[in-house]
């Protein structure tokens, strides 16, 4: 598998590289061309990429790292990408806590792919194969270069949200060993209709908000939960009582922005911190 450094120039801020996933790859010339809109306010970058051609992943290094790295899903409903606020916030803040986040610019589905194929794992992961595809290919190239970027080989999970985690849920059923994350972090996920976990499927943090009007998360995340526990999958899980929708790492007020706190308890009990 080959991989190509994009142009430096327009990474966001802290990126140490930009890498193209498939530089083989020739974008369909009949394609709509990539769009980035910014969606910001009161100053805060928020930016929606839909139309992905070439996918990327950019990678933030800690100045002190532990080892550990998440590849990081943004969501979108396989629209578009909440490239900022469930991306490049996340590895800046994931930075902090020496932590390495490689963020992944993945290629859309479209509307509907995560609920094609319910009660199919195969069709299902089929409908949404263009992501999946993009996804394994990022977590070959964090192994790959490990020991370049000091992490450690057997620490490398995924965190999605929205759309974003039915993406790395998917990963950690379907995903082959050499590509299947060693933990998932799935926020306010849109859990995959169809659930198949077995013993290989990592430890897993789930965390959402009971107010959430689209992903109906106490049920679905309760559903992903109870088929870890079944399948004896360390996980845990926080269903907040207010957050909605898409709350990323944003200081709300509300009760779901404890998640960080619970994610780094929960990294250091599992010895990835």
């Amino acid at each position: 598998m080959k991989y190509a450094v994009a142009v430096l120039c327009a990474l966001p801020m802290f990126a140490q590289e930009a890498i193209l996933l498939h530089p083989e790859m020739k974008p369909d010339p009949n394609a709509p061309p990539e769009k980035i809109e910014e969606r910001g306010k009161n100053g805060a970058i928020d930016r929606s990429i839909t139309n992905v051609a070439q996918p990327t992943v950019t990678v933030y290094l800690p100045k002190n790292g532990n080892g550990t790295a998440i590849v990081i899903c943004p969501g979108g409903g396989y629209q578009h990408l909440a490239i900022d606020k469930e991306g490049h916030d996340i590895a800046r803040w994931l930075n902090t806590i020496g932590i390495a986040g490689l963020v992944l610019k993945y290629r859309l589905p479209g509307p509907g792919a995560g609920r094609a194929g319910a009660g199919d794992l195969q069709k299902e992961a089929e409908a949404v194969h263009v992501a999946i595809e993009d996804a394994e290919a990022a977590m070959a190239l964090a192994r790959k270069n490990a020991a370049r970027w000091n992490l450690k080989p057997d620490a490398i999970g995924m965190m999605g949200f929205s759309a974003g985690g039915h993406l790395a849920a998917m990963m950690g059923m379907v995903a082959p060993p050499e590509t299947r994350p060693d933990f998932l972090v799935l926020g306010y996920p849109a859990i995959p209709p169809t659930i198949q976990v077995t013993a290989s499927t990592p430890r897993t943090f789930i965390v959402a908000a009971d107010d959430d009007p689209l992903v109906n998360p106490a049920e679905n995340a309760a559903r992903f939960f109870a088929a870890l526990r079944a399948a004896k999958v360390p996980a845990e899980m926080h269903i907040y009582s207010t957050g909605g929708h898409g709350f990323g790492i944003v200081k709300t007020g509300k009760t779901s922005a404890a998640w960080t706190g619970a994610l780094i308890a929960w990294l250091k009990e599992s010895s990835l911190d």
